[in-house]
């Protein structure tokens, strides 16, 4: 498909440990929809920055799931992993500027931290700060006891509210929500919200379109760039498909992919259908190319809560 490119850059941005079900699906022709059908440039970026659960089997399987629902991309796709220098780089200016700070923390630590009450139950339990003000010393002292460390980012300074272009304003206070975040493991793997937002940064990108669960992700990731003095993306958070049981799809609870549809004859174009029926472009059975739901394209029509999976809307897409 063809497309004059306009200023809008977008991308999906898969991870490589397991095929991409239905909700994955959802959110990669949502995220293309909204690009081109603003003229724009679509990004594909593969993260894998998660070395131990990343299978580089699994990505020729991503690339051949969206090439199947016609999705296109507009250069040849990213890997974090070759992209370790970037994120150095981005370590050692925030270092700089005294924006991080070592925690010795261990899991058993912020478990035991997470169970005491906190204000908002329906925030992340915040970082409990016991590692943010250590001195030389102090930190000299945890080390001799054998502690691994990671790096966390302050969030003391960040706005509590933020735009989201479905969601409207929102309130997101980062203290209470949890608090001061990774952004080098103790590992010494690069944590995800620093990889995300360095990359959407390095290649341009204008607009993030994904889930909902990650709305708190894009308030994190918009304070580093700002930190960082880089241009922050425009936030698109889509509420998320779940189960038929109202239970969230997971790569790891083994929902649907594209290649067990297509084995009971349920082909690509169905679900392209169906899922674009999902975000309000079609009627239930109504078969739509890529083109006409691009040219159907409107953020007006799209539910504003929760789709529940509906196995005889997607059969009916199927004849």
């Amino acid at each position: 498909m063809t497309t004059s490119r306009g200023g809008v850059v977008g991308r999906y941005a898969p991870s490589p440990t397991g095929s991409l079900h239905l909700g994955n699906l959802r959110t990669a022709l949502a995220a293309y929809l909204s690009v081109r059908a603003q003229r724009g440039t679509f990004l594909l970026r593969i993260e894998d920055i998660d070395r131990a659960r990343s299978r580089p089997e699994w990505e020729p399987r991503h690339l051949r799931d969206l090439a199947a629902l016609g999705i296109e991309w507009d250069a040849p796709p990213v890997r974090q992993s070759e992209r370790l220098d970037l994120y150095s780089g981005s370590i050692a200016t925030l270092d700089a500027a005294g924006h991080l700070f070592e925690c010795f923390c261990s899991r058993k630590d912020l478990r035991e931290a997470a169970s005491a009450p906190h204000e908002d139950a329906e925030c992340e339990p915040p970082y409990p700060g016991t590692c943010r003000d250590l001195d030389s010393q102090g930190r000299e002292a945890r080390r001799a006891e054998n502690r691994s460390s990671c790096l966390r980012l302050r969030v003391e300074g960040a706005p509590s509210r933020t735009v989201d272009l479905f969601a409207g304003e929102l309130e997101i206070d980062l203290r209470r929500n949890g608090g001061d975040f990774v952004v080098r493991r103790a590992d010494g793997e690069f944590a995800y919200q620093l990889a995300c937002a360095v990359d959407d940064a390095e290649q341009g990108v204008t607009e993030v379109l994904r889930g909902a669960d990650l709305v708190a992700s894009g308030v994190r990731q918009a304070w580093l760039l700002s930190l960082l003095r880089r241009p922050s993306p425009e936030y698109f958070h889509l509420p998320l498909m779940l189960g038929a049981d109202d239970s969230r799809l997971s790569k790891r609870a083994g929902a649907d992919d594209l290649a067990s549809f297509e084995e009971a004859g349920v082909g690509a174009d169905a679900v392209r259908s169906y899922l674009g029926m999902t975000l309000g472009l079609c009627a239930p059975g109504e078969r739509r190319s890529i083109g006409e739901l691009i040219d159907s394209w409107d953020v007006g029509r799209i539910p504003k809560g929760p789709v529940r999976f509906d196995r005889a809307a997607l059969e009916a897409a199927r004849d």
